[in-house]
């Protein structure tokens, strides 16, 4: 019994997938940057990339069950020769599409066409600015980063992203500590990016860094990964458990194999353990009631006021 397991089992809670409500697709590991708390180790040498065929076979899926909402991520998701193809199937098909977008992709050569194609499908962003102070971004991102994310911001405030379409921010730590009050956090983002650069946003989530990839790496490397550990299970909140997004999202990786979240997909823990699964191998009544695969990182999930890929769980 794992950690988590353990806090689940002393608070006599369960954990089992309800109906499906998200079908999150990574679509590979290449990504124009390569950031410190990353969870998928994306970057720009990275191969790992979804093929034509298992798009295809994905696409059929979505068109066939027409999950509610279909999440691209990667990676940088738009990095992908058949993202364009998810994007247009899923909207075709009547789901509501994120695009989860690390805003200096806007900014690459090649992707000037990025930002129209988004707001004319009306794609939801989820975008990734780990701070509104320009120095706390360069330390998690690299330098220029802060400085190509703002002008992409800008970009997207201009095609209607914030107003008609919604552009929704992410926040991370960029260290080993909880996040703080979403609601707060989102007041004080607002405020500063409409003042310091006039642009609007909708929701700004809150996530806590997972204890996985190259931030477990960066852990252990400063000597941080048991305090990290302990903060994570000192601060297990049983109350967002029954929130969690492991129970209505199903994450698909870019062999098209299936896993309960896209952290477990980083992990290798699959869905169906010992026996790999495929998108097209099942059904949407076919998850209802599994039990969910869990292990020490769903402590991050859990922690404070938890976290999901739509921000904490709790307000």
């Amino acid at each position: 019994m794992n950690p988590f397991e353990q806090k689940l089992a002393e608070g006599q809670l369960t954990l089992r997938r309800g109906r499906l409500q998200t079908l999150q697709i990574n679509v590979g590991r290449k990504c124009n940057q390569a950031c410190r708390h990353c969870h998928v180790d994306a970057a720009p040498w990275r191969t790992e990339m979804i093929d034509a065929p298992t798009a295809r076979r994905i696409g059929e899926w979505i068109q066939k069950f027409v999950p509610p909402i279909v999440d691209l991520t990667g990676g940088a998701p738009e990095l992908s020769e058949h993202f364009s193809y998810l994007v247009q199937t899923a909207r075709s098909a009547g789901a509501h599409v994120i695009d989860r977008n690390n805003l200096t992709i806007l900014e690459a050569a090649g992707f000037e066409w990025l930002a129209d194609f988004l707001a004319e499908h009306d794609v939801e962003v989820v975008a990734s600015l780990p701070c509104y102070l320009p120095e706390n971004v360069t330390k998690q991102r690299g330098a220029g980063v802060y400085e190509k994310s703002i002008r992409a911001l800008r970009r997207l405030n201009c095609v209607g992203y914030g107003t008609e379409h919604r552009l929704n921010l992410v926040y991370n730590p960029v260290g080993p500590f909880l996040p703080p009050r979403q609601a707060e956090l989102e007041a004080e983002y607002k405020e500063a990016l409409q003042r310091d650069h006039g642009i609007i946003f909708h929701q700004l989530y809150t996530i806590t860094n997972q204890p996985i990839a190259r931030f477990a790496q960066d852990l252990r490397a400063r000597g941080q990964w048991d305090d990290y550990l302990t903060l994570l299970a000192n601060s297990f909140n049983p109350e967002t458990v029954e929130g969690l997004m492991c129970r209505t999202t199903l994450s698909v990786d870019y062999l098209g194999r299936l896993y309960d979240c896209d952290f477990n997909q980083m992990l290798g823990l699959e869905l169906n353990p010992g026996s790999s699964l495929c998108l097209w191998d099942v059904t949407p009544d076919f998850l209802e009631e599994r039990p969910i695969q869990t292990g020490v990182h769903c402590l991050a999930c859990t922690a404070g006021s938890g976290s999901s890929c739509t921000g904490a769980v709790q307000g």
